[in-house]
């Protein structure tokens, strides 16, 4: 069957619809480039969370809901047992680093590059001239809650927590909680949290 086929077997509208989509196509390298992306992220929601992990490249023992995209996977440096909710949007393209055991939830946003130089130049036109890149890093054990947003260039420290809808603009200690926008300390992820937690845990299983 050739695609012209394809369409008339189409009910008309649809088929008149998919001809306006392909009458849009921009044939450019760029555009080619970002198809194939488009492409492959549309095809892996029919994987599950680690398959989708493996085709992104990261160690079997990570999982990856569906929806979430990552810009420039190849700039991305990611541990062990890493959970990403659906959703999230990880921009690798100024170089990410993300913990083991660490979980990016629904809606996270974490970003490497801004594109701000550009807006106030006046010259935010393709090809990116104007991107500054600033590596993030994201450490072991951390807890990123969504709807929440990491910005370029900030570490957030080991075993900390990111509470719901905070925009980290700095860095964040090693155990620290931390909330809001922006984000500041409200607590400590300490071995008291860890005992609570615990305690909590051994009475729901015994209910």
């Amino acid at each position: 069957m050739t695609f012209d086929d394809f369409l008339r077997a189409l009910e008309p509208a649809m088929a008149e619809r998919m001809r306006e989509v392909l009458a849009a196509r921009v044939d450019s390298e760029r555009n080619r480039a970002l198809r194939g992306d488009i492409a492959l992220r549309f095809l892996s929601q029919l994987l599950t969370d680690d398959e989708r992990a493996h085709l992104l490249g990261l160690p079997a023992s990570c999982r990856v809901r569906e929806g979430t995209k990552i810009l420039m996977p190849e700039r991305l440096v990611c541990g062990e047992h890493v959970w990403i909710g659906e959703n999230a949007y990880l921009d690798a393209s100024g170089g990410l680093t993300i913990g083991d055991h660490a979980t990016l939830g629904v809606g996270v946003y974490v970003w490497t590059h801004t594109s701000a130089l550009a807006n106030l130049l006046q010259a935010n036109r393709p090809g990116g001239a104007h991107v500054i890149r600033r590596p993030t890093v994201i450490g072991r054990g951390c807890y990123i809650v969504g709807h929440s947003v990491i910005n370029p260039g900030v570490t957030v420290g080991d075993g900390a927590f990111v509470l719901p809808m905070s925009a980290v603009t700095r860095d964040v200690a090693p155990g620290d909680i931390v909330a809001g926008a922006p984000a500041q300390p409200v607590g400590r992820a300490d071995d008291g949290l860890v005992q609570r937690l615990q305690d909590e845990l051994r009475a729901q299983r015994a209910s």
